[in-house]
């Protein structure tokens, strides 16, 4: 069985714990637990595992004994675990109430194509698995996970190298560091190509890829991907706009999809080192990632439209921007790539200067917005979708490449500073006509909404058991 029918079969038992009022979200971070446990077993692994808290226990076990027993197991991994394992497991608890689900899931996940699974790599599985979540609308899985295709595009411009420091101060599911990790590996044959020693392995392992994830469960999700992919470095559970944030090495690459919105609970970012305060999480990254990197350093990140027209303090961040970094690059991405489909997005490329001033002087617009498809389900993002954006970029990861200029006819055009300075330094630049040829706006299909509606149902049936349950043994008591 290839990986994707594994992934299928496995998305398949999701259904099986509707009646346990488990949503997706909840469902993958149960698998996790459970995949995480049986894959220590199939790699050799549970050395890492305490005696008695491993996959055969669980298995041996039945019905009621079998639910309290791995309520137990997570807890003791989640506060007596070593390592990397106590960070997976920290706070877990289970969503299941009854026994025959989990009953099912261990008989379902130990009936699995190991083989198969193991040949192609487990680690293509999980992130088949997230993926999977994360197309679903329902999950609101989407925030932590950033298409695929896209990620590697601006892996492939940006070209980062063996012996370099990678960051990702949001690192969600952590599908940037693992497709530098894949690109690098690539390039340098498995890293046992020429002049590649022992000590460049150790480092590209163990301290190459960091970040920070602020939300608990995708920083479990984030650490069994690593550890599946092979990578050992740090990913530190915290919030990148506070003292944490500024405590992170500075890096050779940084590639990032900041959260949206302003920061959680309001007010601003607790960082004492950011030269203009504001409680737009993206303009507040933005400076983490240029003030992030070493001089010659380069980012890749992913930004909504406000960031390149808000004023004010938006509008000294970009010149700030452009002064300590030469900006070369802006990608104008289709719509409907994140969250819903009016939210608009690009992708800024910059090299941080060996001076603070003056490092830009020309800025190329690849305008990939303007009469594209809607993009989702029906039409998916693939690889091939970039390849035109991936040619005109060049060779050059430092965006010096010989570049031809469109002009307004095409999807490239470039800027001198002088010009975007008369326009303000509002960066938002569109100069194609939208022809509407997109097509209309994708709209879910009945049984998804159906199906959406009996999963609030099912749910709320759950909680209300639960409540049910709660009083009844209060007034017992």
């Amino acid at each position: 069985m290839t990986t994707q029918g594994i992934v299928q079969k496995l998305w398949s038992l999701c259904h099986v714990l509707r009646d346990d009022g488990i949503t997706y979200h909840q469902y993958v971070t149960e698998l996790t637990y459970l995949l995480f446990l049986k894959m220590m077993k199939e790699t050799e692994q549970e050395k890492l595992l305490p005696r008695g808290y491993r996959w055969g226990d669980i298995e041996a076990r039945e019905g009621v004994d079998q639910l309290t027993f791995y309520r137990e197991l997570l807890l003791h991994l989640g506060t007596r675990g070593s390592g990397r394992v106590q960070a997976i497991f920290a706070n877990a608890q289970t969503m299941l109430t009854q026994p025959r689900s989990l009953k099912r899931l261990v008989d379902a996940i130990d009936a699995l194509d190991w083989y198969s699974a193991k040949s192609e790599g487990l680690g293509d599985l999980y992130e088949g698995l997230l993926e999977k979540n994360a197309a679903e609308k329902k999950s609101g899985a989407g925030q932590y996970f950033t298409p695929r295709p896209l990620i590697d595009a601006m892996v492939r411009v940006v070209k980062p190298k063996a012996g370099e420091l990678v960051q990702d101060p949001a690192a969600g599911t952590a599908g940037f560091l693992i497709a530098a990790d894949r690109y690098i590996k690539e390039q340098t044959d498995g890293l046992f190509g020429p002049g590649v020693g022992d000590r460049d392995v150790r480092f590209q392992k163990q301290h190459a890829f960091y970040g920070i994830e602020l939300v608990q469960d995708a920083h479990r999700l984030a650490l069994m991907n690593l550890m599946l992919h092979d990578i050992e470095g740090e990913l530190v559970l915290g919030d990148a706009l506070s003292s944490q944030g500024a405590g992170l090495a500075k890096a050779d690459v940084i590639l990032t999809n900041p959260p949206f919105g302003t920061k959680k609970g309001g007010g601003l970012p607790t960082r004492d080192d950011f030269t203009y305060p504001t409680s737009n999480k993206q303009i507040a990254f933005l400076q983490h990632v240029y003030r992030g990197l070493r001089p010659g350093g380069r980012a890749a990140v992913v930004l909504p439209d406000n960031v390149l027209f808000e004023e004010n303090v938006g509008t000294e961040v970009r010149r700030d921007l452009m002064n300590k970094c030469d900006l070369h690059t802006i990608l104008r991405l289709p719509t409907g790539l994140f969250y819903a489909q009016g939210v608009k997005t690009n992708v800024l490329f910059f090299t941080r200067g060996q001076t603070d001033t003056g490092n830009t002087r020309v800025v190329w617009v690849y305008d990939m917005r303007a009469n594209m498809p809607s993009f989702g389900k029906r039409t998916p993002l693939t690889r091939e979708h970039f390849a035109a954006f991936e040619e005109a970029f060049g060779s050059d990861p430092y965006g010096q490449s010989e570049r031809e200029d469109q002009g307004t006819a095409g999807r490239f055009r470039r800027f001198t500073r002088e010009e975007l300075e008369a326009r303000g330094d509002n960066l938002d630049i569109a100069w194609l006509r939208d022809e509407g040829v997109h097509g209309a706006e994708e709209l879910p299909e009945p049984e998804e909404i159906a199906a959406e509606i009996m999963d609030k149902l099912r749910v709320a049936m759950a909680e209300m058991e639960a409540l049910s349950r709660a009083l009844s043994e209060d007034a017992s008591a």
